[in-house]
């Protein structure tokens, strides 16, 4: 039997504006263009629920209504959460609708969707608090199963987890790793003792998230009966399929006119005519599936490009910089007790930023350029760095008024 695990990740960062070196010490409103000079984050997140998350949600809930068996889970970041609220709350109450169903799972991240866990324990830990508070107030859920940042894990996270009260953490099924194993089981994270570790299988995820329009794909089209079969296939050959990917791949990455909602709108019951195929959200799965191995992720693996490593946010000097100045301001910041510069050093700490600035050749093609505001990473980075050079004047001044 293989149980199916559908995993959508749900975010949208604060951008920054294209920030002057003019601006430092006059403009403290760092994310939004007034001029109207390129789109706001308002209008960024009106244009991502019009045409990904309001019309995935119907089809989402329409499947859940038609099958009782399907299930799904999310994980909102409190970045997209805020916006959700603030700009698009019709959007908002959608996930609401599907989360009162009984079926859908909500995950744990970090709330600003942030690389803090490489840096700084501590924030990580915060943030997580932040996240869990808002599932909590919203969805009144208490998350037990972990999603961190673009699926960047390590052993020493899974740890740490574990520590936290964590049931599970999801991570990518990355070759490397796996080596002759297969992502298709649950694993143990080296050193825990309880949490479990469900690895994405990227292949039949990216089928869908990247090449279901692209026609010069051998299998193009995609349909629900031929992924359904692949999917199938895998019977007998391990316990778990975990199809992980973007939310925005419906209706955004992969536009409607591509027949992508059609597609999710068949694919549950082309899965469920094997009699040996069910789902499961991630809780469900850790409970039923046993450990099947101790697993070793010596060092970070992320689900990003085909390094699957942490090279799209950091590794070149602008990244570097950028990521050791902003976390050499944290004690200071935070002592500040200043909410609005908290709050806008955290949003500073969104892994978006970081991507923005990457220069090498990204192979999984055009949807990395999604919702990109610069023209260049290097204009990337001089509107952080300048951000940052502000930031560095109000705590100056705050400390001069004390």
């Amino acid at each position: 039997m293989s149980a199916i695990c559908l995993y959508f990740q749900v975010h949208q960062p604060y951008r920054i504006k294209k920030y002057r070196v003019f601006d430092i010490g006059n403009d403290h409103n760092y994310f939004d263009s007034p001029d109207g000079s390129r789109l706001s984050n308002k209008d960024v997140l009106q244009k991502v629920a019009r045409k990904s998350y309001l019309p995935t949600n119907q089809v989402i809930l329409e499947l859940l209504k038609k099958h009782p068996e399907f299930k799904v889970a999310y994980s909102l970041s409190g970045v997209v959460m805020e916006q959700l609220e603030e700009y698009a709350p019709d959007a908002l109450a959608s996930f609401q609708e599907l989360v009162a169903t009984g079926r859908v799972e909500l995950l744990s991240e970090t709330y600003y969707h942030s690389l803090s866990y490489i840096f700084s324990k501590d924030e990580f830990k915060a943030q997580v608090k932040l996240h869990s508070q808002m599932i909590k107030r919203l969805f009144k859920k208490i998350p037990k199963v972990f999603r961190n940042t673009e699926l960047i894990y390590k052993n020493e996270l899974g740890q740490d987890l574990e520590a936290m009260g964590y049931e599970g953490i999801l991570a990518e099924g990355a070759d490397h790793v796996l080596e002759w194993r297969s992502p298709n089981f649950i694993y143990k994270p080296m050193g825990t003792q309880n949490i479990g570790l469900m690895l994405k299988n990227y292949r039949l995820s990216d089928d869908i998230a990247f090449r279901f329009s692209n026609p010069g794909w051998t299998e193009f089209p995609l349909t629900a009966p031929k992924f359904a079969r692949w999917v199938s296939a895998f019977n007998g050959s391990g316990d778990i399929i975990n199809l992980f990917m973007d939310y925005e791949t419906f209706g955004e990455h992969q536009w409607e006119d591509t027949g992508i909602f059609e597609f999710l709108r068949h694919l549950p019951q082309e899965l469920l005519r094997h009699r040996d195929n069910y789902f499961v959200t991630p809780s469900q799965a850790l409970k039923k599936l046993p450990k099947v191995a101790e697993l070793n992720f010596p060092n970070f693996v992320s689900w990003a490009d085909v390094e699957r490593d942490i090279s799209a946010w950091l590794g070149n000097s602008m990244q570097d910089d950028a990521a050791a100045k902003l976390y050499a301001l944290e004690s200071a910041v935070l002592k500040s007790r200043d909410q609005k510069l908290i709050s806008d050093w955290r949003r500073l700490t969104t892994s978006d930023h970081f991507y923005y600035m990457c220069t090498k050749w990204f192979s999984d093609g055009d949807v990395h350029k999604y919702f990109n505001p610069y023209d260049s990473p290097y204009e990337a980075f001089i509107a952080y760095a300048n951000v940052l050079q502000d930031v560095k004047l109000r705590l100056e001044k705050l400390h001069k008024t004390k």
